[in-house]
């Protein structure tokens, strides 16, 4: 479905933008040195990295250690990483992530968050907690990544973010993404979450998941939505409002194959195993500039036993808010000032 821009979506009177001091918009910024964006671009491209290299890297390090190839000693150091891997559970890292601030120049990036008094007040003072329903997925999402490195962000470090199961046991992979707070997207361990407070209590999903990686284009946008309802009703059931967010850029940074075996592969296991390439045709993110948007919540009542006729209600209100962020916010954007925004 193509939604086209609406004719009366210019933002609302009294809209403010949440910016930190340190990071303002990057047409207003020096130009950043050749140091810091190499730096920038070497720090984005260990986790992209790591999902081309890391798999085969197992594969082949249990290979050798079964066959004491080509020897039992070199067998043995050349599995170092993946018996350490294996011994160190994944887990959240913020102090890491405070120090890859050189991904935010690399990237442009750019942080709005359309309430963040309030949100932060309620989340932090109120101990309220909230669902981050997040769009698009993108192959990895660099702009979800910025959100936490960024300055603005640092307080919400410790919000958790649904992934695929399989991601937090792959060994390497899991400790190089697990940094950034990861946990296992089944419905069952995210209401055990949300029946905490504040930020331990809240947690990030994206809505489109694996199905809308492989919608990933620099030439259009496109969110897998009209069938995941499925967060709509999780909130619903745990009375929890949601934070609609929208990640400019996350599509554009990196290319995918969308077919063939890998491709197959990554769709069943929920994880991108297929190849992907940015900058110098190689699995390096390009630096295209990344904005960030957060919403207003959207309230959500508690109603233990919601109703088809409730969650579509909900679901209509989360995917208007969708709309409204990309169309009031795209012309932030170069590479979106053109776009049109599809859902499927």
């Amino acid at each position: 479905m193509c939604l086209k821009e609406p004719k009366s979506a210019p933002p609302k009177p009294g809209l403010k933008r949440q910016r930190s001091n340190k990071y303002q918009d990057y047409k207003m910024k020096p130009p950043v040195s050749l140091f810091r964006w190499l730096l920038g671009m070497s720090l984005a491209s260990i986790f992209s990295m790591t999902y081309i290299f890391a798999p085969p890297y197992v594969v082949t390090s249990i290979f050798a250690l079964l066959f004491r190839y080509p020897s039992a000693h070199a067998a043995g150091i050349y599995a170092i990483p993946l018996i350490l891997s294996i011994l160190t559970p994944s887990k959240g890292r913020p102090w890491i992530v405070g120090m890859l601030t050189p991904m935010l120049d690399y990237f442009q990036f750019e942080m709005i968050i359309e309430d963040k008094a309030t949100l932060s007040d309620n989340i932090l003072n109120k101990g309220k907690n909230y669902v981050f329903g997040v769009q698009p997925h993108g192959i990895i999402s660099f702009c979800g990544m910025c959100s936490a490195i960024h300055p603005d962000g640092a307080e919400y470090r410790t919000v958790k973010t649904a992934v695929a199961s399989a991601l937090l046991h792959i060994p390497i992979l899991k400790n190089i993404m697990g940094i950034f707070a990861l946990t296992d997207a089944s419905g069952s361990n995210l209401r055990k979450i949300l029946k905490r407070p504040g930020a331990e209590g809240s947690v990030v999903i994206y809505i489109g998941g694996m199905a809308e990686l492989f919608m990933s284009s620099r030439q259009e946008e496109r969110l897998y939505l009209n069938n995941r309802k499925g967060f709509i009703k999780l909130a619903l059931r745990e009375g929890v409002d949601i934070v609609p967010i929208y990640l400019f850029g996350n599509t554009s940074v990196l290319s995918v194959i969308k077919n063939g075996p890998l491709a197959a592969m990554s769709r069943k296991l929920k994880l991108s195993f297929t190849w992907f390439w940015g900058k110098y045709n190689l699995p390096i993110p390009r630096d295209d500039k990344l904005l960030y948007v957060a919403g207003k919540p959207i309230e959500i009542p508690k109603i233990a036993e919601p109703t088809q006729e409730d969650i579509d209600k909900y679901h209509k209100i989360y995917t208007d808010e969708v709309v409204r962020l990309f169309y009031t916010y795209k012309h932030e954007v170069p590479l979106y000032a053109n776009k049109t925004l599809f859902i499927e």
